[in-house]
């Protein structure tokens, strides 16, 4: 067996080690957990009341349900399967249950996505309520990606297989290339190398250097020799952000998946709300409606039931039929026309895998964020490609892996950085960067990318006032701002720290004027790498009333978790970083990729606040805290305490 295929049989491997360990921690939280365990888990929502109901694209019903039991902490997100149920005659019971997947969940309100045209009579019987599913779905396509890879010999998916893996070196063939106007010097290289490459092409964007737009550039350029391309990456929000820079370009663009999952603005470009607004719809309509109409007059029981009746019924039946094989092939033509109609299929990795897309395959295949998609996940899109484009940063957020013992096995490592590590020759790094301060991007630049990174002449103004620092380390050690557990998650928060954070932006604000910043607009972020704090702040600012002018100013303010940062960014981000013990434990701070997102989002200033007795035991820390001093920007937080 080669080398490459024993790698694919452990990468495998460590996939169902993911996939156990994954389901394991559901059945704790689930399967065998009574209700107000489930509930005290953060995986169900009881009871909850029906708010509102309403039709979306594609004749799906859209509801909207109330929890009766406010700031509780819970693991509902956008784009999650959930289970609505009712106690009305059993809690298990399979009858009351009807499955969906989540739009948005704001505060106490879950809006939820269903795929039928009304609710079932139970939905207004007994109490209700909502428990988050298990996505099997998603492993069984990686299994099979990797089953399908690794049985590849003389394919187009086992040359690319050889070529990915370092075993064959990558062809490149020189074209004629003209340079985007739009793009820099090493941007067009990075998108001439696309354009050359037989194989596989790989951009690596540093933050703020413009990796989306030059992506967004060689899938341009690409469409000038192919009339059709697909464009994945592994979450929702990176596909969805780049079929809006695509439509910003006048590139048609389908973007495939649950509406449901799909950020509400581009929601016109969904298969879905294709199908709704072709036209031919009108008569699929009709030919439905017509199906349900023979159906129910077939089934209409007659107290004399003679012969004449029961062919009249057959007849039905089969009018019933022609009509559903008619609709069939409407349906199919129109998929069919919305297909040809568009330049550019866009999904999520897994999203791939869509029946839509079985049988398809594509000149080129584009992997944004490919650094933050596990390997296995990867290769479902490059099934279907003659030639893959990988565009990421492998020192930013990695894959979000449950099991510790397979990340430390090699799960962690994508198939970005090994393409990058094995393929050096067809990787370009994009090395301007638009949107830091030079001070501000320094210490990752020195860190992560030896140097290379320059500052645009841009971001010698990308400070607030000129007098005004850029950095600045606020260090609560000795304060007694110490951390403590938050019993329903078990995620560490800091609330001294968090009403800190709070106090300091209220000052900032007054200093420089509310108003004046909003005519500004300047934005504001505020994130934490735990979960628990992020919910401190939120119930700190809008549960209370101690940040009034703080509060005023939440349309510019965005409080998230740093991974809900990842390809964002703020003229103003402040990062607490929580961990302050005696033991000096920073728990996953220590993965330095997560906090390189942290230290990259600001514009025009960067404040974080820690306690540098607890930090410093950590090499990365001890070097941020050296950057800090030799550059002036450390503070205590005595300094700001009245």
């Amino acid at each position: 067996m080669s080398e490459i295929q024993e790698e694919l049989k452990i990468s495998l491997k460590l996939l169902k080690q993911e996939w156990q360990e994954d389901l394991e921690q559901y059945k704790k939280k689930f399967l065998y957990s009574s209700l107000s365990d489930r509930k005290d888990e953060g995986i169900c929502w009881y009871p909850v009341s029906l708010k509102k109901t309403r039709f979306g694209y594609g004749e799906r019903l859209i509801v909207d349900l109330e929890r009766s039991e406010p700031n509780q902490a819970h693991l509902f997100q956008s784009g999650k399967s959930v289970s609505i149920f009712s106690n009305h005659e059993s809690f298990n019971s399979p009858k009351n249950r009807i499955n969906g997947v989540i739009n948005q969940v704001k505060k106490d309100v879950m809006t939820v996505t269903f795929q039928v045209e009304e609710l079932p009579e139970w939905f207004h019987k007994g109490r209700m309520g909502v428990d988050l599913l298990f996505d099997e779905a998603s492993y069984r396509e990686m299994e099979n990606a990797l089953h399908a890879v690794a049985k590849a010999d003389n394919s187009r998916l086992g040359e690319l297989k050889r070529v990915l893996l370092g075993e064959k070196e990558a062809e490149i063939k020189q074209r004629e290339f003209n340079p985007l106007e739009h793009l820099n010097d090493k941007q067009n290289e990075a998108v001439e190398m696309v354009i050359n490459a037989n194989d596989v092409a790989i951009i690596h964007g540093p933050p703020g250097t413009g990796k989306t737009t030059t992506l967004v550039g060689a899938i341009e350029k690409t469409l000038e020799w192919n009339p059709q391309v697909l464009v994945c990456a592994p979450s929702n929000a990176a596909v969805d952000l780049l079929v809006e820079k695509l439509s910003e370009r006048s590139v048609a663009t389908l973007r495939m998946g649950h509406p449901a999952r799909v950020d509400e603005q581009i929601l016109s470009q969904t298969l879905d709300a294709r199908i709704a607004n072709h036209d031919s719809y009108k008569d699929l309509k009709r030919l439905k409606k017509s199906i349900e109409e023979f159906v129910k007059m077939g089934k209409k029981h007659k107290r004399n039931f003679g012969h004449e009746e029961r062919m009249q019924r057959r007849r039905n039946f089969e009018e019933a039929d022609r009509c559903r094989d008619e609709a069939k092939n409407l349906e199919d033509y129109i998929v069919y026309d919305i297909f040809k109609s568009v330049q550019v299929i866009a999904c999520t990795l897994v999203g791939a895998a869509s029946n839509y897309l079985k049988g398809m395959n594509f000149p080129v295949v584009f992997i944004d964020e490919a650094g933050q998609g596990l390997e296995a996940a990867t290769w479902i899109p490059i099934q279907k490609a003659s030639k893959v484009v990988l565009a990421g940063d492998h020192f930013q957020l990695p894959p979000t892996i449950k099991s510790f013992e397979a990340a430390k096995l090699g799960l962690s490592v994508t198939l970005f950085e090994k393409a990058i590590l094995r393929q050096p020759s067809s990787s370009k790094m994009l090395q301007e960067q638009y949107r830091m301060h030079k001070l501000i991007m320094g210490f990752s630049n020195t860190y992560f990318y030896k140097g290379e990174l320059l500052a645009a002449s841009n971001t010698k103004l990308h400070y607030l006032q000129e007098d005004e620092p850029v950095l600045e380390f606020i260090d609560t050690s000795g304060s007694g701002y110490t951390e403590q557990v938050e019993e329903e998650s078990l995620s560490t928060f800091n609330l001294e720290e968090a009403r800190f954070a709070l106090s300091y932006l209220e000052k900032m604000l007054k200093r420089f004027g509310v108003s004046t910043l909003k005519e500004q607009e300047r934005s504001i972020g505020l994130i934490a790498p735990y979960r628990a704090q992020v919910r401190r702040f939120n119930e700190l600012l809008f549960d209370t009333y101690e940040f009034p002018n703080l509060r005023s100013y939440s349309e510019f303010l965005t409080i998230d978790s740093i991974d809900g940062f990842q390809g964002r960014e703020r003229d103003i981000m402040m990062i607490s970083l929580v961990r302050s013990n005696a033991k000096g434990e920073i728990g996953f701070l220590s993965d330095t990729r997560r906090m390189n997102v942290a230290l990259t989002r600001a514009k025009r200033k960067m404040i974080l606040i820690g306690d540098s007795a607890t930090l410093s035991t950590h090499p990365f820390y001890n070097a941020f805290l050296d950057y800090v001093d030799e550059n002036n920007c450390y503070k205590s937080v005595y300094e700001y305490l009245e």
